[in-house]
C-alpha cells in the first residue's frame, strides 16, 4: 500500500539508519509522536525499552518479542507494546507501517 505523496512533505527522523534501510515521514504533537516508517531492507533492534508505542502494520511484516513469547504482524493488524515493556523488533524489507509513541521526542528530527 503506497502511502499518499503529501506525506512527504513532512520531516523526517535522524535514525542511526540510512535512507535505503528506511525512510520516515513524522507528526509530532506536544504529547506524542506519529511515525509512517517504510522498510527497504530487513532491519532488526535488539531488546529495548521506552514509553508507550502502538502500530499497525499497512505492508509486510513486524516481527514482536515480548515477555518470551514471539508474534508476527502482517498487513491490517496492530501491536500496543506498554510503556516500559522490554521488546525486540524484526521488520521485513517492504514493510510499510505507522506507529505513534507516547514520547513525542522519542526521536530527533532531521535537520
Amino acid at each position: 500500500m503506497p502511502l499518499p505523496s503529501f506525506l512527504d512533505a513532512l520531516p523526517a527522523l535522524d535514525l542511526p539508519f540510512p535512507d535505503d534501510v528506511v525512510t520516515t515521514n513524522v507528526v509530532r504533537s506536544e504529547t506524542a509522536l506519529v511515525v509512517f516508517f517504510r522498510f527497504h531492507q530487513d532491519v532488526e533492534l535488539p531488546p529495548h525499552s521506552h514509553k508507550g508505542q502502538w502500530g499497525s502494520v499497512l505492508e509486510g511484516s513486524v516481527t514482536l518479542t515480548m515477555n518470551g513469547e514471539t508474534r508476527t504482524y502482517g498487513p491490517g493488524e496492530s501491536y500496543d507494546i506498554p510503556s516500559g515493556m522490554e521488546h525486540a523488533v524484526k521488520v521485513t524489507a517492504g514493510t510499510v507501517a505507522v506507529d505513534m509513541f507516547e514520547e513525542p521526542d522519542r526521536y530527533p528530527l532531521r535537520g
